[in-house]
């Protein structure tokens, strides 16, 4: 998208950048849940099936994500 000549190209970056931030930080776990878990396809008729598997996952997700935090508490082993 281009940026109007009434807006700055400094302001209009950093609009970009802040929605650039956001998208990463949405964007991660379903990475995890791709890489991680294997999750590419849905693969059950019904929606809650597939809402129950994906709570699931993003909780695993989570977890996933918290593992040093949680070995560093002594909660679990790495």
């Amino acid at each position: 998208m281009r940026c109007p000549r009434r807006l700055g190209a400094s302001w209009w970056g950093k609009i970009e950048k802040a929605k650039a931030s956001h998208r990463a930080k949405v964007e991660h776990p379903f990475r995890i849940l791709k890489r991680q878990f294997g999750f590419l396809k849905t693969r059950y008729r019904g929606l809650k099936k597939n809402t129950g598997q994906i709570v699931t996952l993003f909780a695993l997700a989570n977890l996933f994500q918290a593992r040093h935090r949680l070995a560093q508490m002594g909660g679990v082993r790495p």
